[in-house]
C-alpha cells in the first residue's frame, strides 16, 4: 500500500475507488467493514510517514467509522425502521458509482483533448482573396453566379421591404417570360442580366431567373462576364 501516497489521489472518493479496485471487488459487492479498515489503515500509514493529511480525508474516515458502527449495531424491528433512513453500505456504493462515472467521463474528455491536439485549423477566409483580379472569359456562367448577382441587387434595393401598395395578382409563366426576353434580344443582341428585372417582386424575380436558365440550357443565349464577379451579360446566339 506504500506505493501510493496521499497526494496521488484527487480526494477521499478517489482513494476509496482505488482501494476497491486493489481488492478486486465490484462496487456492487462492496463490504463496508473491509473497505473502512483498508481506508483507515492507509490513513494511519500516511500519518506514520509524517505526511500531512488533508482534512477532507479525515472527515471521510470519521464518516466511514460512523457507517461501520451503525452497520454493526443490532437492526431494530422492521416496524421501527424509518423508511427515509438510507442503508450506510448502499449509500457508500451509490457515492462510489457516481464518482466512477464522473472519473470515466473526465478520462474520455482527456482522450478527446489529446486527439484534438493532433489537428490544426485556420480561420476561414474569403474566396476572393485567392481569386485573380481578371479572369479569361470562356463564355460560361454558372447558376451560382446568377444567384450571387441577384443577392447583391436585392441587398441594394432592400428587397425585404414591400415596394407596392396595390393588392393585385398577375399570373406569370416561364414560357411567357422567355418570349419577352427573346423579343428584347431581337432588338439588342447583348443586355445586362440585371436589366431584365424591371420589377422586384418575388414571383417576377423567380420566373425571370428560371427563364434565363431555360434559355441557356437550350443554347438560345450565352452568359458571360467581363471580369470575375463582374456584370453578367446575356448574348443572343444567332
Amino acid at each position: 500500500m506504500n506505493k501510493f501516497l496521499i497526494g496521488d489521489f484527487e480526494g477521499p472518493l478517489d482513494l476509496l475507488l482505488h482501494l476497491v479496485k486493489k481488492s478486486e471487488m465490484n462496487i456492487s459487492d462492496l463490504s463496508l467493514i473491509e473497505i473502512t479498515e483498508q481506508y483507515i489503515n492507509f490513513i494511519k500509514t500516511m500519518e506514520e510517514m509524517n505526511l500531512d493529511i488533508a482534512s477532507e480525508y479525515l472527515v471521510t474516515a470519521a464518516e466511514l467509522i460512523e457507517m461501520k458502527s451503525r452497520f454493526l449495531l443490532p437492526k431494530p424491528p422492521k416496524e421501527e425502521v424509518d423508511e427515509l433512513e438510507l442503508d450506510p453500505e448502499e449509500e457508500l456504493k451509490r457515492r462510489l458509482l457516481e464518482y466512477q462515472k464522473y472519473k470515466n467521463s473526465v478520462n474520455s474528455f482527456r482522450i478527446l483533448e489529446d486527439n484534438r491536439g493532433s489537428f490544426f485549423t485556420k480561420a476561414p477566409e474569403k474566396k476572393e482573396l485567392y481569386s485573380e483580379e481578371q479572369v479569361e472569359n470562356d463564355g460560361s456562367v454558372s447558376a451560382y453566379d446568377l444567384l450571387e448577382a441577384l443577392q447583391k441587387l436585392l441587398e441594394r434595393k432592400e428587397y425585404s421591404k414591400p415596394l407596392n401598395t396595390k393588392i393585385t395578382k398577375k399570373e406569370l409563366s416561364v414560357s411567357d417570360r422567355v418570349v419577352k426576353i427573346r423579343n428584347i434580344l431581337k432588338k439588342e443582341k447583348r443586355i445586362e442580366f440585371l436589366s431584365l428585372l424591371e420589377e422586384l417582386t418575388k414571383e417576377y424575380v423567380v420566373v425571370t431567373f428560371l427563364s434565363i436558365l431555360e434559355m441557356a440550357k437550350n443554347k438560345e443565349i450565352m452568359l458571360s462576364q467581363d471580369s470575375n464577379f463582374g456584370t453578367i451579360i446575356l448574348e443572343r446566339v444567332d
